[in-house]
């Protein structure tokens, strides 16, 4: 089963080596994530590829000041497990990769929400097989970056893919086992 082996091994990847995949490569994962099944067939994807370094520089700038706001208030049990992790506010990858992919997804569809986020599952599977990398990060608060890209009023940022090839040496979080997260007939 193909699709079980590239889940297994996908992993988030926030370091890249320099080096850029061809643009063909990028196109061809979202041409898979473009059949993703949705809502009245809406299709409410819409994906926009970011290349330009000045770009990115700006977008990750964005970035990050929500995200110093978002660290500011964040406390307990989220809080702890960033400082475990080693997280900080601080996003160099959203600048240092060859490519960013931001998939928004259009609100006045139907299922708009769901359909997007399944369009996202096959856009990381395919880049997967492509041999690339990236982590779904999600910006605190979209709504700057939804303005700087001039972004429709009625399209909302669900995710900032960072693409390209991975340089992360970190191994994939454990998954929880099947018996866990499987149940006949009811909960």
């Amino acid at each position: 089963m193909r699709v079980l082996e590239l889940a297994k091994r996908r992993k988030t990847i926030r370091q890249f080596l320099p080096d850029r995949p061809p643009k063909e490569e990028v196109m061809k994962a979202i041409k898979a994530a473009k059949e993703a099944p949705s809502g009245m067939n809406a299709q409410p994807w819409k994906f926009v590829v970011v290349d330009d370094d000045w770009l990115k520089a700006k977008i990750r700038e964005v970035c990050e000041r929500e995200e110093e706001k978002f660290y500011s208030k964040t406390k307990g049990d989220l809080m702890a497990w960033l400082n475990a992790k080693g997280f900080k506010p601080e996003k160099p990858f959203l600048s240092e990769v060859p490519y960013l992919i931001l998939v928004f997804g259009h609100t006045k569809a139907p299922y708009w929400l769901q359909s997007t986020w399944i369009a996202v599952g096959y856009l990381l599977l395919a880049l997967e097989e492509l041999g690339l990398g990236t982590v779904t990060y999600t910006p605190p608060n979209p709504k700057p970056v939804e303005e700087l890209l001039n972004a429709p009023k009625d399209y909302k940022l669900q995710t900032i893919l960072p693409v390209g090839y991975p340089a992360d040496p970190k191994p994939k979080y454990e998954r929880k086992k099947l018996e866990d997260v499987v149940s006949f007939n009811g909960f």
